[in-house]
């Protein structure tokens, strides 16, 4: 069971993995399936070094694993739960953004789909 003081710990985890932009946009693109150091690179149109700095952040901070695939290593969500909870969360934040329609057609959250009201 958590603690009060291990749910710190895993929020400032995560905290930190997505407060630097780079890091974010790896876990974006992870989240639409794994990927390689290199093709995140070209893909994300960074170093490899860069990227594989941030990967080992991530990796160091249990929120992707490396799977050794030959003489590559294949990068990936850790849990199935964080790569939905992550994806809730951008789907989340997106939706209580004013300048932002809702991107849930089935939304069932009061107000955030409701035309606005005219005055």
């Amino acid at each position: 069971m958590l603690t009060i003081t291990s749910r710190v710990d895993v929020m400032n985890r995560l905290g930190r993995a997505m407060a630097d932009p780079t890091r974010s946009r790896i876990l974006l693109s992870l989240l639409d399936g794994p990927g390689y150091p290199a093709q995140l690179a070209r893909d994300l149109e960074l170093t490899r070094t860069n990227v594989s700095n941030h990967l080992a952040c991530l990796r160091g901070c249990g929120i992707v694993v490396a799977e050794p695939e030959g003489r590559q290593t294949r990068y990936e969500i850790a849990d199935p739960h964080l790569a939905a909870a992550l994806t809730a969360l951008v789907d989340v934040t997106l939706a209580v953004d004013e300048n932002e329609p809702c991107i849930d057609p089935a939304c069932s959250v009061p107000g955030c789909c409701d035309p606005e009201p005219t005055t």
